[in-house]
Parts: C-alpha cells; structure tokens; sequence
C-alpha cells in the first residue's frame, strides 16, 4: 500500500545567520530529482546531491522531504507560468496567442526536458489520492492554467480572431486535458510533431 505523504509547510529560516546558498537555484534542482524520480523514489540522499546542499542544510531550511516538495512545486508553477505568459505575449491576437501557448507546451514536453517530465503530472498521478495538500495544490493550479486559456479564448473573440460560437470555458478544459497529456507522451520519449498537434488543436477555434 502507498503511503501518504506527510503534510507539512516550508519551515520559515530561523533568525541568525543568512543561508548561504540560493534557495531558487537549490529548488530547481530539487525539481529536477522530482520530475525525474517522482515524490516516493527520491530520496533526502538524491535532493542534497541534485540541491547541492549538505543534509543539514536541507533540514535547516525544511521541516521534511515533503516540504522540499512543496517549495519545488510552487517554485515549478512559477516558472512555468511566467513562461507561458511570456509565450501568449508574443501574439497579436487572443487566437495567436493561444497557439503560442500550445506550442510553448510542446516545446517542453520535447527534448530532454519532455524526458525529465512535469512535477504537476506527477504529483496528479502519484500524490493526489492520498495527500490532501498535494491535490489541492495540484487542482488550484490546473485550474489557473485553464482559466488562462479561457481567458486568451475570450480575448480572441473580443478581437475577432476566435469565432463567438466556441465554448470557452469547455474548449479550454479539453486543451488542458491536450497540454497535461503532452507532458505524458513527452515523458514516454513519443516523437511530437508541434506544428501538426497544434494545427489540430486550433481546429477546435474554427
């Protein structure tokens, strides 16, 4: 039987002397061993060699593997979501702004990022049964990523370039299901080709 992972928050640094690392740079390598391993395969021996922190580093810094865990999740949905921003901007209307994203998703899911895989996905699979904080942190941000969608199909039917007809809350619930699946087939090493996925996905703009 899988065990619950424990709950907990990031400890707060005690007052004193500063940390003498930086926390971004040791969490994105903590996000590495996570996404490749999962939350239950990795262990506090793998995040100090992927943080490059000594172990009582870690454990001054967090209570536990679990709150490493979710200091590396929020630190993934950050990241990710400015990257996504930073993609829609590139358009010039809500309809290309939305391809941008599209193709931002497979740009990801390819290579050996695609490999390394999404923490999100992971923590949906592995976590969401059995660890409460986990799954609400994982249905606040899928949710997130959805209304942002529906709001780029919205902005394209303000501007034109997105027919009034399309449902924008359901198609973007149907482009989530595409974007998270994207991180799975990339995970499996599937070849993606960009432009034809996103070229069928656009379809459901027409």
């Amino acid at each position: 039987m899988q065990k619950t992972a424990r709950q907990s928050q990031p400890a707060a640094q005690p007052p004193g002397r500063p940390r003498e690392f930086d926390m971004d740079t040791a969490l994105d390598g903590a996000i590495r061993v996570f996404c490749e391993r999962g939350y239950h395969a990795t262990s506090i021996g793998d995040l100090t060699a992927a943080m490059r922190l000594a172990t009582g580093s870690v454990y001054k810094a967090f209570r536990d593997k679990h709150a490493v865990f979710l200091a590396a999740f929020e630190r993934y949905a950050s990241v990710r979501g400015e990257q996504t921003r930073a993609a829609a901007a590139r358009g010039a209307n809500g309809r290309e702004k939305l391809r941008n994203v599209l193709l931002s998703y497979v740009e990801h899911s390819k290579g050996s990022e695609g490999r390394r895989g999404c923490i999100v996905v992971g923590s949906a699979v592995e976590l969401s049964a059995v660890d409460p904080v986990m799954r609400a942190r994982v249905t606040a941000q899928l949710k997130t990523n959805e209304t942002f969608i529906a709001g780029l199909i919205r902005e394209g039917q303000a501007d034109g370039s997105v027919p009034d007809h399309v449902e924008a809350d359901d198609t973007a619930r149907l482009m989530i299901c595409m974007t998270q699946g994207l991180r799975v087939v990339g995970k499996a090493r599937l070849p993606l080709d960009g432009e034809r996925l996103v070229g069928v996905a656009m379809k459901l703009l027409a």
